[in-house]
């Protein structure tokens, strides 16, 4: 069951005004704001993390090539990583609501 999800196009990750594509190889700062859609998380609950490309076709497909909303002329394979070492720590932060 989910009970947050959240979607950043990266190319975004700067401005939703002036998108601007990510170079391969370089690494970047992403930061995904989770909105809940479902019940509350209790004891005894496990946390799981997906990072994908797309979830067509719950959201629209991402061609991955930074061409205009809705085109898919040019569609590309997107590589991703999540990083965990000391220099590129990623991490979760989860509030304490009581």
């Amino acid at each position: 069951m989910n009970l947050c999800e959240g979607l950043l196009p990266v190319r975004y990750r700067d401005s939703w005004e002036q998108p601007a594509p990510m170079t391969p190889g370089q690494v970047y700062a992403i930061t995904i704001e989770l909105f809940p859609i479902g019940n509350l998380f209790l004891c005894r609950h496990r946390l799981r993390l997906d990072i994908s490309s797309s979830n067509f076709p719950h959201f629209d497909a991402n061609p991955n090539s930074c061409e205009p909303e809705g085109s898919m002329a040019h569609p590309r394979v997107a590589e991703n990583q999540v990083f965990v070492d000391r220099d590129r720590p990623s991490h979760i932060v989860l509030p304490v609501i009581p």
